[in-house]
């Protein structure tokens, strides 16, 4: 990646995405393959007279980790985490894994209690402004079927990085998303048909928020959080599933009365499992999303990306975002995506808003 490239990148996330100003604290955590963009964002949160604090992520010791610690050690809650949690202003986290299989090996138990052990700090971490966003490496190409100048390209294009002014690109798609939000904000019930999919859920009262790069980069959706109860149905996830170095195919779920009661997978069924019996809230949906991102239109096995894409629905088990009125808590928050771009279709209080990808309001 290019040196001014880099700066255009580190730019949007530290004007657009975080407004971050003089004297703030600002976290920046990455992996070292990401240094190109680690780099620049430093000089940037510096240039805005803010404090840059980086902290370094190396997989294999974490995977050292979860492998040899004792049950105490995995239970520990990191104080200094905690501490660095509630004291930045805003946190820049750049995603940039060169093995995506890396953890594959990992007991998902074991992991299962270093996730419930640190939810305090995810939870301080998001009372906070942050960003996430996601460095193009070999490990994330190869997972889309691209070559990594390819996938470069494809990752620039759907940030608007490519255009004269990225930041208003983001501030129109905005203004594009806000009418779908006012439309669904008088919503009360969704329904969600495609294939292996018919799932009804309430929404009434609940707030949707307009996704427009400020905190995911990219982004391109509106989201809620369902009432807690309301899920009923069926629902497949369209596409495979990539987490922690696992790729989970064919994900069925059954709901009754907001709770997942039945659950398979083609393949990676035990880690499914072992994820929804996390803790209570892991059988619990926690966001609806809405991709409308049309600029990102091909699975690539990220969700970053792939919930994004236009035309699609994810819905999330575990921990709700708390603005949008959710009160499901979970260490877990997992996209499961919902492809409704062929033989689909999105029914709010009995009309048809959405066919086949192609939206009929906003």
């Amino acid at each position: 990646m290019t040196d001014d490239l880099a700066a255009r990148w580190a730019d949007l996330l530290v004007d657009y995405c975080l407004r971050v100003a003089p004297g703030e604290t600002i976290l920046i955590g990455s992996e070292l393959e990401a240094w190109p963009l680690i780099r620049a964002t430093y000089k940037a949160v510096l240039l805005r007279g803010a404090y840059p604090l980086v902290r370094a992520d190396f997989p294999e010791l974490s995977e050292i980790f979860l492998q040899h610690a004792t049950d105490s050690q995995l239970a520990h809650l990191p104080e200094t985490a905690m501490f660095e949690a509630k004291l930045a202003d805003g946190r820049i986290r750049i995603s940039a894994e060169a093995d995506t299989r890396a953890m594959s090996k990992v007991d998902p138990k074991r992991q299962a209690i270093v996730d419930r052990a640190r939810q305090p700090i995810r939870h301080a971490a998001r009372e906070k402004r942050w960003v996430l966003t996601q460095y193009p490496t070999a490990g994330y190409a190869s997972d889309a079927g691209m070559s990594l100048e390819d996938y470069t390209a494809y990752v620039v294009s759907s940030m608007f990085l490519d255009r004269p002014d990225p930041a208003q690109a983001w501030r129109d798609l905005g203004k594009r998303q806000a009418g779908l939000v006012e439309f669904m904000t008088r919503a009360k019930t969704v329904r969600i048909e495609a294939s292996g999919t018919d799932l009804t859920l309430s929404v009434e009262g609940r707030t949707w928020i307009n996704s427009d790069g400020r905190r995911n980069m990219p982004s391109g959706e509106i989201f809620t959080g369902p009432i807690e109860t309301s899920a009923n149905g069926t629902l497949r996830c369209g596409f495979p599933v990539c987490r922690d170095g696992r790729e989970i195919v064919g994900i069925a779920l059954e709901f009754k009365d907001g709770v997942v009661t039945k659950a398979s997978a083609d393949s990676g069924e035990d880690y499914l499992l072992s994820m929804i019996d996390l803790d209570p809230g892991a059988r619990k949906l926690g966001e609806l999303g809405i991709g409308l991102n049309e600029g990102i239109n091909r699975f690539t096995g990220s969700i970053l990306y792939d919930e994004k894409i236009g035309g699609t629905v994810h819905l999330a088990l575990g921990q709700s975002y708390p603005e949008t009125g959710g009160t499901n808590e979970s260490a877990l928050h997992w996209d499961l995506i919902v492809d409704t771009r062929s033989n689909g279709r999105i029914t709010v209080d009995g009309e048809v808003v959405m066919e086949n990808g192609q939206w009929r309001v906003g």
